[in-house]
């Protein structure tokens, strides 16, 4: 019934609706771009539903309020292998084995997200099973040898909008200074930095990627990112053995066909080390108690149903 610019708006509920009527009265909804501000928010009971808390905000929480879901979200280093020092596979390897992602869950996230273990995470559940199979582990075992880093000069980029990503940076910057890169820094607002991303400007990017959209299958991100071809190539990569990795899971029927066709493709895209997964995020959702119903979508999608009530 009214929208309030870029700051809220208030929804009323509507007694004819033909789908039912919705448990609530009405909801009040406030946007709120500030994590600090929407943690506070939920420990002042001003909200009932919060999405998004930060990570460095939620030890101030009752640990009740708080719902950590599994995102099909990895963040992710991308290595500019068409241009710079990472052209060369063995300095992409030697960044490679400089990175301690655990360190960067412990200490950025506080360990409320998952080390990777490749580029789909937790919350697409056939992932882990099809990196069992000696297959996966044979194309892994292809990489090149880390080559000498001392003295190599990289540009890592990144961006503001996801709060944890600058810390990421100066963790990433510590751990390849000490492998003897010699590392700047440059981190922006999101709509300052894309285009710079996306034209190679950098010799690595960190990203914050969602691997699933509305289909639920990784194929056209996968595609977007690592294909000869791809609109979101940010590694500057071609490789004809990924392409036809991804041609095969492309074409692969719904099923197991096309999951084992998924990880053969993941497998391949790793081989060539044309990014470093890091970690799989998770979402943290803040809830007062009595609310019932409220939506924990992995895909951060939805908050509220016609079925989500509030005690108030």
């Amino acid at each position: 019934t009214a929208v309030d610019g870029t700051s809220g708006a208030t929804l009323e509920r509507y007694e004819n609706y033909w789908n039912g009527t919705a448990a609530a009265a009405g909801i009040d909804v406030s946007f709120v771009p500030d994590g600090t501000a929407r943690a506070a928010a939920l420990r002042t009971d001003e909200a009932d539903v919060v999405e998004a808390v930060p990570v460095g905000q939620a030890a101030q929480i009752g640990q009740d309020l708080l719902h950590e879901v599994p995102m099909p979200r990895t963040n992710t280093l991308y290595l500019n292998t068409k241009d710079g020092p990472f052209a060369d596979p063995a300095l992409r390897a030697a960044a490679r084995q400089a990175l301690d992602t655990e360190a960067i869950v412990d200490r950025v996230y506080e360990g409320r997200a998952d080390v990777a273990a490749g580029l789909l995470g937790p919350a697409i559940p056939y992932a882990a099973e099809g990196r069992d199979t000696d297959r996966y582990r044979q194309a892994l075992k292809g990489r090149p040898a880390a080559g000498d880093a001392r003295g190599t000069k990289i540009t890592i980029g990144t961006f503001t909008d996801r709060a944890e990503l600058p810390e990421v940076a100066v963790q990433l910057q510590q751990q390849l200074e000490a492998a003897g890169f010699e590392v700047e820094l440059d981190v922006r607002e999101y709509q300052y930095i894309e285009a710079d991303a996306l034209d190679g400007a950098f010799d690595a990017f960190i990203l914050s990627r969602a691997t699933v959209l509305d289909s639920g299958d990784p194929v056209a991100y996968m595609v977007s990112d690592f294909s000869c071809t791809g609109s979101f190539n940010i590694s500057q990569f071609c490789s004809a053995e990924v392409d036809a990795a991804l041609d095969r899971a492309a074409k692969a029927a719904p099923g197991e066909e096309r999951r084992r066709a998924i990880i053969e493709a993941e497998a391949a895209v790793l081989a060539e080390d044309a990014a470093i997964p890091m970690l799989h995020e998770r979402v943290i959702q803040g809830e007062l108690q009595g609310v019932e119903n409220a939506v924990r979508d992995p895909r951060e999608r939805e908050l509220t149903t016609a079925e989500t009530t509030a005690a108030r």
